[in-house]
């Protein structure tokens, strides 16, 4: 069973890198016009479409290399939770993301970055929503490995959206809170006296 779902989360992430790949080489000629068309533009009811529509484009084949593993990466880990489960979580982090960009943003922005923070941020915390002994652990690891992708939560660089990663991992957070597994919460049960 596990190596089962572990096959097609590979299977899945693998499409999903590539595919980000694909749209990346069919654009290029096209950047110029696409970038601005279909980015983000804060503030702007012509970038509202952007929340749509930025993550999958990319300024740059660096900009892209530096998505293409960690989302690789994330991505399988939470697949391994089912193609549902990471659909709702991709889906809050990519509107989160977006949506914080369009309202708080600085400038034009493209790229998945959001949804990589998101997804980061969702696989740390996971687990304590869950209360898993195993998730908290994997969580742990992947700071120890990817802790220092939480610097790109801060204004620390020009021409990077802080604004994409912080409202990313605030939806990777959203995410783990809105879809943890119901019926963790302790419940008081009441035992019936014997009658004497």
């Amino acid at each position: 069973m596990l190596a089962r779902r572990a096959k097609s989360a590979l299977f899945v992430s693998a499409c999903l890198t590539a595919g980000i790949w694909v749209v990346y080489f069919l654009t290029i000629p096209f950047q110029t016009t696409l970038l601005p068309l279909l980015g983000i533009l804060p503030r702007q009811l012509e970038g509202l479409d952007g929340i749509l529509f930025a993550p999958l484009l990319h300024a740059g084949t660096g900009h892209l290399l530096s998505n293409s593993l960690p989302l690789f990466a994330f991505a399988f880990l939470v697949l391994l939770e089912g193609v549902k489960r990471f659909a709702a979580v991709a889906a809050i982090c990519w509107l989160a993301s977006g949506i914080g960009v369009w309202l708080l943003g600085g400038g034009l922005t493209v790229g998945i970055s959001g949804v990589v923070f998101g997804l980061f941020a969702y696989l740390m915390v996971r687990g304590f929503y869950n209360r898993d002994l195993l998730q908290i652990l994997i969580g742990g690891v992947l700071f120890l490995v990817y802790g220092s992708l939480l610097w790109g939560i801060l204004p620390t660089a020009a021409g990077i959206s802080w604004q994409a990663h912080l409202f990313g991992a605030a939806g990777g957070v959203a995410a783990a809170l809105v879809l943890r597994r119901r019926g963790d919460v302790p419940r008081i049960r009441t035992q019936k006296r014997a009658r004497p």
